[in-house]
């Protein structure tokens, strides 16, 4: 039994219009595709355990003034659990710091970070951790 797919010419020959599931296995055709990928409850886990980690370097141990200011919002798989995002806004709602210097601040203490989230969670590899500074003004969120 031939299993190659039929030339455009066979396919020209047996039907008058030509659609693309025309030559497709219904076994393939039919079978039900995953549209969205559910996250697992594991990675779940993992970005709760690097929130409360994050939040509590950043609030006792971290010696940078800028830092001490904010907190982890949440913490999301972007795209999977290798690379996490993590939403950081001011703690108090007291004037908000500059979100370039508070960017800057993030960038050069991300090493030092992801060296503490590296020792609180049991991995193989530390994931890699991108931030994102939100500004809360009442009670919308605007992302930067």
């Amino acid at each position: 039994m031939n299993r190659k797919k039929p030339s455009r010419r066979q396919l020209q020959s047996l039907c008058a219009d030509i659609h693309p599931d025309d030559g497709v296995d219904p076994k393939e055709f039919f079978r039900p595709t995953r549209r969205t990928k559910a996250i697992d409850r594991k990675t779940l886990q993992l970005c709760s355990q690097v929130a409360d980690t994050l939040n509590l370097v950043l609030n006792g141990e971290c010696a940078d003034e800028f830092l001490q200011c904010l907190q982890v919002v949440e913490v999301r798989p972007a795209p999977d659990a290798s690379q996490l995002l993590v939403l950081v806004s001011p703690s108090s709602a007291g004037a908000a710091p500059d979100p370039v210097a508070v960017m800057h601040h993030l960038a050069a203490a991300n090493g030092r970070l992801r060296a503490e989230v590296a020792s609180a969670i049991v991995r193989r590899r530390a994931p890699k951790l991108v931030f994102q500074y939100v500004a809360r003004t009442g009670t919308r969120e605007e992302h930067r």
